[in-house]
């Protein structure tokens, strides 16, 4: 999302809503990481948790990372949120992927596999924005800050299709085959919400392809069991299924 507006500090509606909604869900059903990753947020956004920024200050994009080298928005720009009901979409949705996913890695991995992510969707987004406007010469992709958790959420939705199969997903009311799920969500979201990052959630799409459809994924996958201690278990054929991106 495009921070076009300074966040209120304090008990917003969108925090309630996320609170009612992590209440319905049940918070012991809620994995530690998926929990903590969205009090944390919340509590960001809620100024609760001071930090020396504010959420536009930290905002992504090409021009910050290649002529201002602010690598400090490289990392906090994915946690930080715009308005109250922004940062409540994104954790409704982290709620429903996270408890998914962590509970069948484990936490470690999961937590190990979010940060990575989270630093492939940043370098993803300033690539796109340079190489943009390389082939356009629209110098708005080269200076158009994001920020939030939206490119994250769009790669571990990625890894939730290839894990679930061919699952039909409800997209706005919808059934859509789990091959278009992510694209279809990307064209609504695009044409819903205008303030909203077209490239940064296609920049999470290619990293969860990335992910679960090359060689980089099989590499991510045999390195986090020298931290964790334990191997990430996919479905069978996990590496093999290439309808959704390729």
């Amino acid at each position: 999302m495009r921070p076009s507006q300074r966040r209120q500090p304090g008990l917003q509606y969108g925090l309630i809503l996320l609170a009612s909604q992590a209440l319905n869900f049940g918070i012991n059903k809620i994995p530690p990481a998926t929990l903590a990753g969205i009090l944390l947020q919340s509590l960001l956004y809620a100024g609760m948790i001071k930090v020396p920024w504010n959420a536009e200050d930290v905002c992504i994009s090409a021009f910050k990372i290649f002529k201002k080298k602010d690598w400090r928005s490289f990392v906090v720009s994915n946690f930080e949120h715009g308005s109250d009901m922004h940062l409540y979409y994104n954790m409704v949705s982290f709620l429903l992927k996270g408890s998914y996913l962590e509970s069948m890695y484990g936490t470690i991995n999961f937590v190990i596999l979010v940060s990575i992510i989270s630093m492939g969707c940043s370098g993803m987004y300033v690539f796109l924005g340079y190489a943009l406007t390389e082939i356009t010469e629209d110098y708005t992709y080269y200076t158009t800050c994001a920020i939030g958790f939206s490119a994250v959420l769009f790669a571990l939705k990625v890894i939730v299709i290839c894990e679930e199969r061919d699952r039909s997903h409800d997209i706005g009311g919808f059934k859509v085959p789990s091959k278009f799920a992510v694209w279809t969500e990307l064209i609504l979201i695009h044409l819903l919400v205008p303030n909203s990052s077209f490239v940064g959630h296609f920049a999470g799409i290619l990293i969860g392809c990335f992910y679960c459809y090359t060689f980089i994924g099989e590499a991510i996958d045999s390195k986090i069991p020298i931290f964790s201690g334990q191997p990430i278990i996919h479905e069978e054929q996990f590496y093999r299924r290439r309808i959704l991106c390729f």
